[in-house]
């Protein structure tokens, strides 16, 4: 009897062996697997955030930020960021009541307010405005005096129709 039971206790061992060794095989080659495909999606990731690294260095190409040559007529001024200086005198200009000056525009659901600036040289500003409903863009001539003032000049523009 004492035989008998230990034989089925041996048996019983080897087949919990068994399985634990069959499972555990299964368990690595899924696991195996499953580190091929994050690898491989690892890769696709880095691959896509290189391509946006690149886009926005070619989007940043037209910015006064990074332009050592249109900054290099400021330099004198000791300014620690231009691009931001002349956006916020830019922005200033809604402050009055009404529509901003520099928007040729009479505000149809409101007044006209200058929302987006992008200065793309020491020249050149690319705004955008709204009254809320409208929106439109214009292109300003700008000059930064050594006292600091900017005086703005609109050179161009566009209203959008309203079909949304």
């Amino acid at each position: 009897m004492k035989k008998s039971l230990f034989l089925y206790l041996f048996v019983f061992a080897a087949l919990i062996g068994l399985y634990l060794f069959v499972s555990s095989g299964n368990m690595q080659k899924a696991k195996d697997l499953e580190i091929e495909k994050l690898k491989a999606a690892s890769v696709e990731l880095r691959d896509s955030i290189q391509k946006l690294n690149f886009k926005v260095l070619d989007l940043q190409h037209f910015s006064l930020e990074n332009n050592d040559y249109a900054l290099e007529y400021y330099h004198h001024l000791n300014l620690e960021d231009p691009e931001r200086h002349i956006a916020d005198k830019l922005l200033e200009t809604n402050e009055s009541r009404g529509d901003n000056p520099y928007v040729p525009y009479e505000g149809m659901e409101g007044d006209f307010k200058i929302n987006k600036i992008n200065v793309l040289n020491h020249r050149w500003i690319l705004a955008e405005f709204t009254d809320g409903k409208h929106w439109g863009e214009m292109i300003l001539e700008y000059e930064l005096k050594d006292d600091l003032e900017v005086d703005f000049t609109l050179a161009n523009h566009l209203l959008y129709s309203s079909t949304f």
